[in-house]
């Protein structure tokens, strides 16, 4: 079913909260903090804004004189993983704003506007750090694999297709397999190229690049949570857009996501990186995949995986007590560090 973005301004339109909707709803689009029906949104903008940091005050000095002691399988990956990087956080800042014109929450509309911002920081993040630690040439053909490296090439097109579909044919469908979409790429597209920093981390090794991983990385939680959120709304408010061969094909993205990231993963590390063996990446994607569909409520698709392998990246990549569940948790700190102390992880 075809589905129409809001209005802008919509005089007619409902501030009983209690018949707010998070797609398709008669929103004014007036933001009242103080009258919201999702309150988990509320919670998850201010840990968002609490977030907040600037990817200068990271020191790089240091890590440009790692970058030319890396091994040739070290840079290989390094460089891939920021090219890949740099493209979907680049496709998240234009495309999140398409999602945002169909919901009808106001205040979820405000923490998507809030993760465009972040993910504009991301690049900017991508950017300081290649200006710091690499040439002018080699720093182009970063920004250039995504064009010249076929593997990926096809994976990127992957999310693009599913938002290219959605924005030619706005639908009550295609909308929701952008939302999955979104909840993909922050739950499992960026995390075997997470890993592969925090192997390095472990190293003594690019230690500022770890570091800005690790904050990128506190932002993506809280995107996925919140497309977790929107997806959960979603079907609790829609059930009969979940048929059962939709929510199959639902599914059927998240095992070509795995399929891909597993294949990305071990291409890029050819099996030569200290602690990323090709079978860890390909259990340790499994695993997060079937941590994302339990939360959504979705029968797993790797039951035989059910223990973490490489339990060590939880603690590692943990920042000021980040949690890696929004919706299950009571006490927990989300503010901004300065700076980060590497002898205290």
């Amino acid at each position: 079913m075809e589905i129409h973005k809001k209005k802008l301004f919509n005089e007619l339109g409902d501030r009983d909260w209690g018949k707010r909707r998070i797609i398709g709803g008669n929103t004014t689009n007036l933001i009242e903090l103080n009258n919201v029906k999702y309150d988990w949104a509320t919670r998850m903008y201010r840990t968002m804004m609490n977030n907040f940091w600037i990817p200068e005050e990271v020191p790089l000095a240091q890590d440009a004189k790692d970058y030319k002691n890396l091994s040739s399988a070290e840079r290989q990956s390094y460089d891939k993983i920021i090219s890949f990087l740099i493209f979907l956080d680049s496709l998240q800042t234009t495309n999140l704003p398409n999602i945002n014109d169909f919901i009808t929450a106001p205040e979820v509309n405000l923490c998507i506007t809030v993760q465009t911002f972040q993910e504009a920081v991301h690049s900017q993040s991508y950017s300081y750090i290649l200006d710091s630690v690499c040439s002018a040439d080699v720093r182009d053909q970063i920004y250039n694999q995504w064009r010249e490296d076929q593997h990926l090439l096809k994976r990127n097109r992957f999310i693009t297709d599913l938002y290219e579909r959605f924005i030619e044919q706005p639908t009550e469908e295609n909308l929701l397999r952008t939302i999955m979409a979104n909840y993909i790429l922050e739950g499992i597209y960026f995390y075997s190229g997470f890993s592969f920093f925090y192997c390095l981390g472990r190293q003594g090794k690019m230690l500022g690049t770890v570091s800005v991983i690790k904050y990128i990385q506190r932002d993506e939680l809280t995107h996925l949570s919140l497309f977790q959120g929107i997806m959960r709304e979603v079907r609790k408010e829609n059930p009969h857009l979940f048929t059962p061969q939709f929510t199959e094909e639902l599914r059927g993205m998240m095992r070509t996501a795995v399929e891909h990231e597993i294949s990305w993963g071990q291409y890029i590390t050819q099996n030569q990186i200290e602690g990323l063996s090709d079978e860890i990446i390909e259990l340790y994607i499994k695993y997060l995949s079937n941590q994302r569909m339990q939360k959504l409520g979705f029968e797993v698709l790797y039951p035989e995986v059910t223990e973490h392998p490489m339990k060590w990246v939880e603690s590692f990549s943990n920042m000021n007590g980040i949690k890696t569940d929004f919706f299950e948790q009571k006490v927990t700190t989300y503010s901004k560090s300065a700076n980060l102390n590497w002898d205290e992880l």
